[in-house]
């Protein structure tokens, strides 16, 4: 059983996504902008439907609330059968065909930002000479609503690969 058709932003991730993400011309900053409210649900399913190239698919396993500056998607994936949003992964599909499992929940994903990183920056490695930069305002939310997963984004995204390793493999069967 999935959870039902929440488009509510759990209070941690509305608490985080008010937060302004500086882009710093690509240097030093995260490549994310954050929606005010998750896509509606004929919204995730033209995207995904569009991501896919399957018109039989309709994106219900996702919660889409932001995007990079190329039009990737950052997106709570509903994969744990009756577990609340919170509980369930963070994911990137990005607008190159990207993929990757950036969080195992959303507690590991406030960790994530605060350690300087967004959705895009956690799926890929195209850029080397980007550092990240830890954000003290994104630190005190995760502090707040997450104290006990405090880790750094290297272990937050190692953690969610371990847990799910098959997820790129997952996505491409859904493509035509």
């Amino acid at each position: 059983m999935k959870p039902t058709d929440d488009r509510q932003f759990p209070a941690a991730l509305a608490t985080a996504m008010a937060v302004r993400f500086d882009y710093a011309d690509g240097k030093t900053g995260v490549d994310f902008e954050p929606f005010p409210a998750f896509l509606s649900a004929a919204e995730t399913t033209d995207w995904f439907q569009a991501w896919t190239g399957n018109s039989e698919l309709d994106g219900s396993d996702f919660r889409v609330f932001g995007q990079d500056g190329t039009g990737g998607y950052a997106a709570i994936w509903l994969i744990r059968p009756s577990r609340p949003l919170a509980e369930q992964p963070i994911v990137f599909l990005g607008s190159e065909g990207e993929t990757g499992v950036v969080a195992r929940d959303l507690g590991d994903f406030l960790w994530l930002l605060a350690d300087g990183f967004g959705p895009w920056e956690a799926a890929t490695s195209y850029e080397p000479d980007w550092k990240a930069h830890p954000n003290p305002e994104l630190a005190a939310i995760a502090e707040g609503f997450a104290p006990h997963q405090r880790r750094s984004a290297a272990a937050v995204i190692e953690l969610a690969a371990q847990e799910f390793p098959d997820f790129d493999d997952t996505i491409m069967e859904l493509c035509r």
